[in-house]
C-alpha cells in the first residue's frame, strides 16, 4: 500500500493516511478499522470503566522517549535495548534502571533499604570503621550468618574478605604488621603447631 493511500476510520469517519492506522493482518486491507487516535481513546475509556488509570501520552521529539519512572524526555542513547518492546527500548532510562538495580541488590543480598544503609553510614560519620579515612560505600556482612556488620570502604571490605573473614587471621596479620612475626614449629612431618 502506498504512503499516499487513505482510509476512512470507522469511528471518527475521517479519511486519513494509512500511516494513521495500526497493522491488523487478519483484515483484508491489513490495517485496523479505527485510526490510532480513536483506538487509543477507546482503550482509555475502557480502562477507566474498569477502574484502572491510564498514563497520558507525552509527545517526544524524534529520537527521544519519556521515562515512565522519572518522567524526563531523554534521547534514545539514554535507554537500554529491549527486543520485546514495541519501540525496541526499555521502559526505564539507564539512570532509573541503575537506581532500581542498586535498591534491588541491597534488598536481595542484605535485606536492607537505601534508607537503612544511609542511616548506618551516618552513624559511622560517613567513613570506613576500619581505616577511618575513606568513605564508607560497601556493605559488609558475615558470610556464614548473613548478618550485616557495617559499611566499609572498598579496600577494607576486600581485605577482610581475602583474609577469609577469620578474626584469628586478622590478628596474626596485625601482629605481623607490628613486627611480631611468628614462626610455626614443626610438631611432626607435615604438621605445624601454631603459637597460642
Amino acid at each position: 500500500m502506498s504512503d499516499s493511500a487513505v482510509k476512512k476510520c470507522s469511528a471518527c469517519q475521517e479519511s486519513l493516511p494509512v500511516s494513521a492506522f495500526a497493522v491488523n493482518r487478519s483484515r483484508s486491507d491489513g490495517l485496523q478499522a479505527n485510526c490510532r487516535e480513536c483506538a487509543a481513546e477507546f482503550y482509555k475509556r475502557r480502562q477507566e470503566a474498569l477502574g484502572k488509570s491510564v498514563r497520558e501520552k507525552v509527545d517526544a521529539p524524534e529520537g527521544h522517549k519519556v521515562c515512565r519512572t522519572c518522567g524526563e524526555i531523554k534521547p534514545h542513547a539514554e535507554w537500554h535495548r529491549n527486543a520485546s518492546a514495541s519501540d525496541g527500548l526499555s521502559t526505564k532510562c539507564k539512570a532509573c534502571r541503575a537506581i532500581q538495580g542498586r535498591q534491588d541488590h541491597l534488598k536481595r543480598n542484605y535485606n536492607l533499604t537505601e534508607v537503612q544503609r544511609d542511616e548506618m553510614i551516618a552513624s559511622q560519620m560517613g567513613i570506613c570503621v576500619i581505616c577511618l579515612n575513606a568513605p564508607a560505600v560497601h556493605v559488609d556482612h558475615c558470610h556464614e550468618t548473613g548478618r550485616v556488620r557495617g559499611v566499609l570502604c572498598f579496600n577494607c571490605n576486600s581485605a577482610i574478605g581475602k583474609l577469609g573473614d577469620d578474626p584469628d587471621t586478622v590478628r596474626r596479620a596485625a601482629a605481623y604488621l607490628e613486627g611480631n612475626a611468628w614462626k610455626p614449629t614443626l610438631a611432626a612431618p607435615g604438621v605445624y603447631r601454631l603459637p597460642s
